[in-house]
């Protein structure tokens, strides 16, 4: 992080608690988030935190949320994925919703693995590591990552709980590119949606790159959702911290936009 020109950031886990059994679930998820709230509390100008949550027990996951933003300081909560066998629209999942909403924390939404079925049907056919790649990393988890987003959308989820703030990595796992596609081909008298649906994504979602550091990725988002809903991200471990920084720094931008996309909005977001 020194070396990178980083002063603080926000940790989360890239595992799957939701694949456990409940019980097994509920235990894990506590004893990690109490780990990762004593990481950041040991050095609390360094470090901040997500909570993991057991989603397939959505009351105890409600109530873990809670412990963990009340009790142990953490910012919010990262799920990697769907939270089950559904998506985050289904009503299963509203007691953890509810609480996001109530507690006025962020939810990052992160990739996770497809369904088998999906990954044999859309992916296979390939070698198997080419298979893999592209079923994962290359496209297919950034997909399902826009998909439970756009799922949330049109259910409404944003109209029913509006202090729910999202955060969608890898510029907005493919969504923004086609908000103007969706809302033209769902307008508001087929969605039955209190807002059209890009109002409603730029009210509500905060997009990272996740280390993708392009600028016409970067020049699309900045015009479509302003300098306002941009947090950045490196996706560290998984990328490279070179050259981060100095990305950020040589953005054709004003300084101002520049301070609320290194941290001024993350302050705001998660009251750091």
């Amino acid at each position: 992080m020194d070396a990178a020109g980083i002063s603080m950031q926000v940790l989360s886990y890239g595992g799957f608690p939701q694949l456990l059994p409940a019980l097994q679930a509920i235990e894990l998820c506590r004893a990690a988030n109490d780990q990762l709230a004593e990481t950041a509390q040991a050095q609390p100008d360094r470090f901040s935190g997500f909570a993991t949550l057991p989603w397939q027990a959505p009351e105890a996951a409600a109530r873990e949320l809670e412990r963990a933003v009340t009790e142990l300081g953490l910012k919010g909560a990262l799920i990697n994925g769907r939270p089950g066998d559904t998506f985050l629209d289904d009503a299963g999942y509203a007691p953890i919703l509810a609480a996001l909403n109530e507690l006025k924390v962020a939810l990052y939404v992160h990739p996770g693995l497809p369904l088998p079925a999906v990954q044999t049907a859309y992916y296979g056919g390939f070698e198997r590591e080419l298979s893999a790649r592209l079923s994962m990393f290359a496209w297919g988890w950034h997909n399902e990552a826009g998909i439970q987003v756009v799922r949330m959308l049109l259910a409404g989820v944003f109209d029913q709980y509006p202090h729910l703030q999202v955060i969608s990595g890898h510029w907005g796992e493919m969504v923004p590119f086609f908000l103007q596609r969706l809302e033209d081909a769902i307008p508001q008298d087929a969605s039955g949606l209190k807002r059209p649906i890009g109002q409603t994504y730029r009210e509500h979602v905060y997009v990272s790159p996740s280390g993708m550091l392009m600028l016409p990725h970067f020049q699309f988002i900045h015009a479509l959702m302003g300098a306002e809903r941009i947090l950045y991200s490196i996706d560290y471990p998984y990328q490279s911290l070179d050259g981060a920084r100095a990305f950020l720094e040589s953005l054709p931008i004003t300084e101002a936009d520049k301070a609320l996309i290194a941290h001024g909005n993350a302050e705001r977001l998660l009251g750091l």
